[in-house]
């Protein structure tokens, strides 16, 4: 589904170069929930822009069942990235002023009521059917997060990719938010999940080390 080869990624600064990603190559198949760990640095965020086309590498290639998403034109791959993939932030990401129904419909663009339909669908799945009508400053850290993950949820993507997605949430929250990542996943989707920290690999079907832009472990 996903081939990455020899990623690499470098970044000049006024402290010079920095290297992000050295050389990273990987195969992830559809269906895989796989965690991507490391400490901060270790260039997991910059993996995952690249692979969600919003990032272009400065060497390798990225290739999404066999498409070169950087031999694409930047209209094109911006339409290949809001049909096929869905991105979790770890900062959530909401509008203030819109309410938890209308935050996950603005992934959608122009809204129908079939997009209505699903997004109350995914909210009431995600046990946010209660709040459908508050703002991000009346939920829980949790309920922002399950927010943000049916605003990812609502373009039927083949694949999400989650930065830190438990990083601002406590234990049981984190639990339930990588319990719905691995609902999608087991439901044929794929998951991605960029983290630090290790609660995502009781979850993950396999986990990849990276360490100062390279995998530690190859695989």
């Amino acid at each position: 589904m996903l081939v990455l080869e020899n990623l690499a990624k470098t970044y000049r600064t006024r402290a010079g170069q920095v290297d992000a990603l050295d050389g990273v190559s990987l195969r992830i198949e559809q269906g895989e929930f796989v965690a991507v760990c490391g400490p901060s640095g270790s260039g997991k965020t910059t993996l995952l822009m690249m692979v969600a086309a919003m990032l272009r590498p400065s060497r390798g290639s990225v290739r999404f069942e066999e498409e070169d998403v950087y031999g694409m034109t930047a209209p094109a791959r911006a339409k290949f990235r809001a049909h096929n993939i869905g991105f979790v932030f770890q900062m959530f990401h909401l509008v203030p002023y819109l309410n938890v129904l209308e935050n996950v419909l603005v992934a959608g663009g122009a809204v129908g009521a079939a997009d209505k339909t699903f997004a109350t669908e995914l909210l009431q799945r995600l046990g946010l059917q209660h709040r459908i009508g508050h703002r991000p400053s009346e939920l829980s850290a949790g309920e922002k997060q399950r927010t943000a993950i049916a605003r990812a949820l609502l373009n039927r993507p083949k694949l999400i990719l989650a930065d830190e997605p438990t990083g601002n949430l406590d234990p049981e929250n984190a639990r339930s938010v990588l319990a719905h990542l691995r609902d999608f996943q087991q439901a044929g989707g794929t998951v991605i999940v960029a983290t630090h920290g290790p609660a995502a690999g009781e979850f993950a079907t396999r986990t990849i080390y990276l360490r100062d832009g390279t995998i530690a472990n190859p695989s």
